[in-house]
């Protein structure tokens, strides 16, 4: 069995929590973040074995479709992901900086898996859905190339569900922006 992870957002608080509560007495598995974001819709992010996951966010998503803004079930996500949700991340240096923005909360985490895997970057932040209006962000860094290339590969990735907003790669940004970022 792998390690997975699994989102859903919901328009309203009351059927997020609802969808929550579902989440965890469906199946064996951990909340990792749980709460409402802006503006009012609510987030649950599960962790667990792979089938446990799916069949919590499954469980959630059937509950209120009419109310569900996005979901997700990604297995074996990449060990940059936890540390970015948190923004716990240990960078030291920042040779290129990549920006990627969504307009929902669920597809900035797909999107951030998608960049770590393509190539050798670290991602710094994911910043979802908190004093955005709902919309979400991830900040990535590594070599010019190798940012370019996440970036582009984590855009292909969602634009297909018409979640991505905008995105910017950043070669040798300056101190004074490394320092605010970090």
């Amino acid at each position: 069995m792998s390690k997975a992870i699994g989102m859903i957002e919901f328009k309203t608080v009351a059927s997020g929590i609802t969808a929550a509560d579902a989440m965890v007495k469906t199946a064996q598995v951990e909340i990792v973040e749980a709460q409402t974001v802006c503006p009012g819709k609510y987030i649950a992010i599960v962790t667990g074995d792979l089938s446990a996951v799916k069949a919590a966010v499954d469980a959630a998503k059937a509950m209120y479709p009419e109310h569900l803004i996005d979901s997700f079930v990604l297995g074996n996500p990449h060990e940059d992901i936890f540390p970015a949700i948190y923004g716990a991340s240990n960078v030291e240096d920042v040779s290129a900086l990549g920006i990627l923005e969504t307009y929902d909360a669920a597809s900035i985490i797909v999107a951030a898996d998608m960049a770590a895997k393509t190539s050798i970057v670290q991602l710094i932040e994911l910043r979802i859905a908190k004093g955005m209006c709902g919309k979400s962000y991830m900040l990535l860094t590594g070599e010019v190339s190798a940012v370019q290339a996440a970036i582009d590969k984590s855009k292909a990735a969602i634009a297909d569900d018409g979640m991505f907003l905008d995105s910017s790669v950043i070669a040798h940004p300056d101190k004074q922006m490394i320092q605010s970022i970090l």
